[in-house]
């Protein structure tokens, strides 16, 4: 939602301006008294999303919250909060080990919050936090009441059991992540010289306040805030949209190029590989998803590129399909509209081609050497699945690669996978891929936890930022390996029979992903391998790995030019030339896509060797198919929405007496220029 700021910038429709004036004085502000405001800016909201049925979240008033501040660091501390304090509603700062569902029941039934700031947890927490479902996509998947009923619902396998489901929790106050120490520390510093209660008894005048801004314009589900967004576009001439679906792009390549203009002969094998691109937390746009989706991603990546690197992958009879899929985790928004397309006849794949299915899920916390193979039991029935999984190329893949493969026994389901929505239109012979034999080993799943630490990657102190980029870590090694037996593996299932030991993932290109995409994005590598216009997504942060709803993100992007510049081929062709290969002669603009990318900083100055990459790199739709079909109620695709808002923002300042406290006292006053002015004066 764009920012509507604080001080008296005007705000809202054109017809009805409100300018916000705290003042201490009358309505006419002949004794305007400034406050002095503190403001935070390393924050995280938790925003409203909603689906068919529910919303989910959080959100202010419609002029924020405000309240005393009152540290919690112990359960016993909600007592002065929830009982014994004499200056309700309190604005809470809590610990980041206390945020958890038995406290957040506990501030959710009363009146005397008004709103959470909660400080993260350092170091994470070691019992575990994820806000995300015991259960993540339940009823999404394969399994069903007419489809392995007996797996349904996680019956026999509970994936995420530290899930607490606070995500899918709606809130009627605002929650707020502070991101910064220092910012912490202030809000601290002002509650322990003005807020910390004296012998059981309440503080005196002045107090410590924070008011936190994040209200949500969406409300009640899916359904209700798109009828609402229809019924403007139909008849407003100033549409006003309440929420927008999650969505971006799918990145894919294939190994042979293919006309991505027409349909592929029905005839042609793809073996298919997929990962999620993806992640969530509590917090809105944090999403480190280290775990989650980075781990595997980047395998992907770096097994892509082994492959391509064969000398005999020109020979192979099957083709390869490299997929990355985006909003996986609401619903399975990515493969769920591939599977669509597919259907459909909208992408150049049919469902029909593909022969098999690889997927490489969490594959980061390996217990030794194991990686666990997941099958489906109920299609492995099927008399022509089964020889095509259980001969699976992937144990004499592992031979001589520090890796063990290990099968999960029959009876166990999928774990929630891109996979199960391919398996729903048709029984495909596949595999998926994960550090775990059953739950999780990520305790951080979905969760701001999910994070460098949690994947084990440590550095030796005092090296540069292109040091850094340069270590391979222990965990880009055991990615490598798991890497190197995945592009063996799809090399024997597309028909290859020569010696595969030559084919082998590089870990020093890992550990370059893992610092880019967990760590720092604007580091030289991503600086080289994108396209001039498109160097302003390299921001200092960390790639946020959370769908969104404008599109694409910058994971997206880097995943594309990651990919292209992983497995494309450098041509030499003029600057003119890349950007327009219809107007090129051979280019065939339908079999390859051209990017003009900035090219290394050459040594001697400061400017770049731009070059051009053709590759099979496309990008397709991650919209779900509920939005296209208009069908904001449907059980059978997800119907994910992000509310919109006008400000979201946090601040601190000093509350003077009880009676500003008590009640800010709205009063209504015309100014000469006919416009509103909200004034906030204390009751005399």
């Amino acid at each position: 939602g764009p920012a509507c700021g604080g001080g008296c910038r005007f705000c809202g429709s054109s017809s009805l301006k409100w300018a916000c004036v705290l003042s201490s004085g009358s309505c006419e502000g002949n004794s305007v008294e400034r406050k002095i405001y503190i403001p935070l800016n390393k924050t995280a909201p938790c925003v409203r999303l909603l689906n068919a049925t529910h919303q989910i979240g959080c959100q202010s008033s419609i002029s924020g919250d405000t309240g005393v501040i009152h540290v919690v660091e112990k359960e016993e501390d909600l007592n002065w909060v929830l009982a014994d304090g004499p200056h309700p509603p309190y604005m809470i700062l809590l610990d980041g080990n206390l945020f958890n569902r038995k406290v957040m029941q506990q501030l959710k039934g009363t009146s005397r919050v008004s709103g959470l700031a909660v400080s993260i947890a350092k170091p994470n927490p070691p019992q575990g936090f994820s806000p995300g479902l015991k259960c993540p996509n339940d009823g999404f998947g394969v399994y069903s009441k007419d489809y392995g009923p007996q797996y349904a619902h996680c019956n026999r396998t509970v994936w995420n059991p530290v899930g607490s489901g606070l995500s899918y929790e709606d809130f009627d106050f605002p929650i707020f992540l502070l991101e910064d120490a220092n910012e912490t520390q202030v809000i601290k510093q002002c509650y322990q010289d003005h807020n910390v209660p004296t012998d059981g008894s309440g503080p005196e005048y002045p107090l410590c306040a924070m008011q936190l801004f994040s209200h949500m314009h969406a409300v009640t589900s899916t359904v209700t805030c798109m009828r609402r967004n229809s019924i403007q576009n139909t008849f407003s001439i100033n549409p006003e949209t309440v929420c927008d679906p999650l969505l971006d792009y799918n990145v894919w390549s294939t190994l042979h190029p293919i006309n991505s203009s027409e349909k592929v002969d029905p005839k042609k094998e793809f073996i298919m590989v997929a990962t999620r691109i993806d992640s969530h937390s509590f917090f809105w746009n944090i999403a480190p998803g280290a775990e989650s989706a980075v781990s595997s991603f980047v395998t992907h990546l770096a097994a892509a590129e082994a492959l391509h690197k064969a000398s005999d992958v020109h020979l192979l009879q099957r083709n390869i399909m490299f997929t990355f899929f985006q909003g996986e985790t609401f619903d399975y928004i990515g493969s769920s509209r591939m599977v669509y397309d597919m259907e459909k006849d909208k992408f150049p794949l049919r469902l029909e081609n593909i022969h098999s299915f690889v997927e490489l899920n969490q594959v980061a916390l390996r217990n030794g050497s194991i990686l666990w193979m997941h099958t489906d039991p109920v299609s492995r029935l099927n008399a022509t699945v089964e020889p095509q999984v259980s001969e699976s190329s992937l144990y004499n893949s592992s031979v001589g690669a520090n890796v063990t493969l290990q099968e999960v026994g029959f009876s166990q389901s999928l774990p929630p996978s891109s996979f199960q929505r391919f398996l729903r239109a048709r029984h495909i012979p596949g595999v998926v891929l994960t550090d775990h034999q059953a739950s999780f080993q990520n305790r951080y799943y979905q969760s701001m936890y999910d994070t460098p630490e949690n994947i084990r990657m440590q550095y030796p102190e005092g090296l540069s930022p292109e040091e850094t980029l340069e270590y391979v870590t222990d965990t880009a090694k055991s990615l490598a390996e798991v890497a190197t037996v995945v592009a063996r593996a799809l090399y024997r299932l597309a028909g290859g029979a020569n010696d595969t030991s030559a084919i082998q993932a590089d870990p020093k290109t890992i550990t370059q992903m893992l610092y880019g995409f967990l760590i720092k994005m604007n580091n030289s590598w991503f600086q080289s391998i994108i396209k001039p216009d498109l160097k302003g997504i390299l921001g200092d942060d960390v790639p946020q790995h959370y769908v969104a709803v404008s599109s694409p993100v910058n994971t997206t992007y880097l995943v594309q030019y990651v990919l292209a510049n992983l497995t494309g081929t450098v041509v030499n062709l003029t600057k003119e030339e890349c950007l327009n290969p219809e107007k090129t002669p051979n280019a065939e603009k339908e079999m390859y896509d051209y990017a003009w990318v900035q090219g290394s900083l050459d040594p001697n100055s400061t400017s770049r060797v731009p070059y051009c990459v053709r590759s099979t790199v496309r990008l397709s739709k991650a919209l779900s198919p509920a939005f296209e079909l208009r069908e904001w109620g449907s059980t059978e695709y997800s119907t994910w929405t992000e509310s919109r808002w006008k400000e979201i923002r946090a601040r601190i300042f000093l509350v003077a007496s009880k009676e500003l406290e008590v009640s800010l006292h709205f009063a209504w006053c015309l100014s000469s220029e006919s416009s509103l002015f909200l004034t906030v004066t204390p009751i005399q």
